[in-house]
């Protein structure tokens, strides 16, 4: 009986201590919420915990959790990700403020630590706001991306899709199946190599090497690093070994890159690329030029930047294409009928030609609908690159502190019901009837934003785009689509998966049969 007692008073004690520790938990987590609203007014935000924030509800891709939160508790919301403000915009109201209206305040890039080891601390994409990256920028718009500069590298475009439809021939002759995720994103890098270094690295020893050391930049770029958002566990990336990983990739990358400059130096003072005619030169030679002060700009920068600009064409121009153009087929693949009407709309351009160029572009008006339905659906980023506000500055009203952290939730606009009619439906002539029509991805209408704007807008998108449309063209225009092994079109797995672009978890395999007109 005492034994009896004395096993009761214990269990007293014991509850007492959790019943205890629970309501100093709850008035923990009460006076964390309202410490920092005594004098401001914030944007709506959904219950924080200490440390962690609002971490705790980010289940599953971050751009739904966002949609989903927002749908709770609005347009603009502050969430803390971990001990990080961070405001999330998810309408076009409130897109075209942080871009436009107070884009001077917003202009700027957090800190991101394994970007910043990658990159150099010197590229532009994450390169904090001010003259070096405007620098930068005007580089970018006035020498490696200008319309003159793209279109001047349409050659190279032309002969890689040549040779992805040749290979594609070859193995449907076959009646061999079509990895199109690898191949879309083996084109990409091709197309990007030979723009950038002014030859392929694909082939042999050395291009098995490069895909890889590239393949684990572009993870690196864009795993979640728990010390960006709790700098007090930054050390948890020694026990999981991603530090290691990145001073690995850092070191490859860097070792490859010094190579192809070198080759490029050497090819200089033999009077070969980069030494005369600016229409030849690759971005390499570009760069090299402003090293020596060639620049008509006033621009000069060290070699660092060099290599840094290059890795951001790869980060940009990789991902970027090979996506939409997988997600193009997978959607193109599920909805017959339209497959239908934009191969006839693609084969009477094509008039029975073995090529489609990039000329007959402008009347392929039913096919660059489906590329915009595309980035509406499956935008390549549907969280932008993050922002950060520069100063302290209201929105609607809402106080919007220093330093928080900016992501604009192009995935949400973008399957918003009040903008866009049966929003999850893939429906490519919205955007040739009604009152989408002249909506573009410009960055002028905020609905619509695949490629952000303002001062931080891509300033690589008509080069993905010019990729992407020839690709599609072509591969509509020589080829029959279907599933392997009679699998049925509402079948085909669409599951995501997250990186530093948003693409299918599964590769997309189809088989192709030759058309012959």
């Amino acid at each position: 009986m005492n034994q009896f007692i004395q096993w009761l008073e214990q269990q007293a004690h014991s509850n007492l201590f959790y019943l205890i520790f629970f309501f100093l938990f709850i008035f923990l987590v009460i006076r964390f919420n309202r410490s920092e609203t005594n004098n401001y007014k914030f944007p709506p935000s959904p219950l924080k915990l200490p440390i962690i924030g609002n971490l705790h509800q980010l289940h599953g891709s971050p751009h739904h959790a966002f949609k989903s939160l927002a749908q709770k508790h609005g347009p603009l919301m502050l969430l803390h990700l971990g001990s990080k403000p961070t405001l999330v915009v998810s309408s076009p109201e409130m897109a075209l403020d942080v871009m436009k209206t107070y884009d001077h305040v917003f202009s700027s890039r957090p800190e991101l630590q394994f970007a910043k080891r990658l990159f150099y601390g010197k590229d532009m994409a994450f390169a904090p706001y001010g003259e070096y990256w405007r620098q930068l920028r005007k580089v970018c718009v006035l020498q490696l991306l200008s319309a003159k500069k793209v279109q001047s590298f349409r050659f190279v475009r032309e002969e890689e899709v040549g040779l992805m439809v040749d290979r594609i021939k070859d193995s449907s002759s076959s009646t061999a199946v079509v990895n199109l995720s690898e191949m879309f994103v083996s084109l990409s890098n091709d197309v990007v190599c030979r723009v950038a270094f002014g030859r392929k690295y694909s082939e042999g020893k050395i291009g098995k090497k490069f895909k890889g050391i590239l393949k684990e930049f572009m993870y690196l770029i864009g795993v979640s690093n728990v010390g960006d958002l709790i700098p007090s566990l930054a050390w948890l990336n020694n026990l999981n070994g991603l530090n290691a990983r990145v001073e690995n990739n850092f070191r490859d990358i860097d070792s490859f890159i010094d190579g192809v400059v070198e080759e490029h130096i050497e090819k200089r003072k033999l009077g070969g690329h980069g030494s005369g005619d600016n229409e030849e030169e690759d971005f390499v030679d570009v760069m090299l030029g402003i090293e020596k002060g060639d620049s008509d700009h006033g621009i000069s920068w060290a070699r660092d930047s060099t290599k840094a600009i290059v890795l951001d064409m790869f980060a940009a121009g990789t991902d970027t294409s090979s996506v939409v153009m997988e997600w193009a087929m997978s959607e193109l693949i599920r909805h017959p009928n339209v497959m239908e009407e934009v191969q006839k709309e693609v084969r009477d351009i094509a008039g029975g030609k073995l090529m489609i160029n990039e000329t007959d572009m402008d009347e392929m008006h039913y096919l660059k609908s489906v590329i915009k339905e595309i980035l509406r659906l499956h935008p390549p980023l549907p969280l932008l690159v993050p922002r950060e506000s520069m100063q302290k500055v209201q929105i609607q009203g809402y106080d919007i502190p220093a330093k928080a952290l900016v992501m604009i939730n192009t995935f949400a606009i973008g399957r918003d019901p009040k903008l866009w009619e049966e929003p999850d439906k893939f429906w490519p002539k919205r955007f040739l009837n009604g009152d989408s029509t002249s909506v573009d991805f410009k960055g002028q209408n905020f609905q619509f934003i695949p490629f952000g704007s303002g001062r931080r807008g891509c300033p690589g998108a008509v080069f993905a785009i010019s990729i992407i449309e020839l690709v599609l063209a072509n591969l509509l225009n020589k080829f029959d689509w279907a599933l392997p092994d009679g699998m049925d079109f509402k079948d085909l797995d669409m599951e995501e998966e997250s990186g530093i672009t948003v693409h299918r978890k599964n590769d997309l395999i189809l088989t192709a049969k030759p058309h012959y007109s």
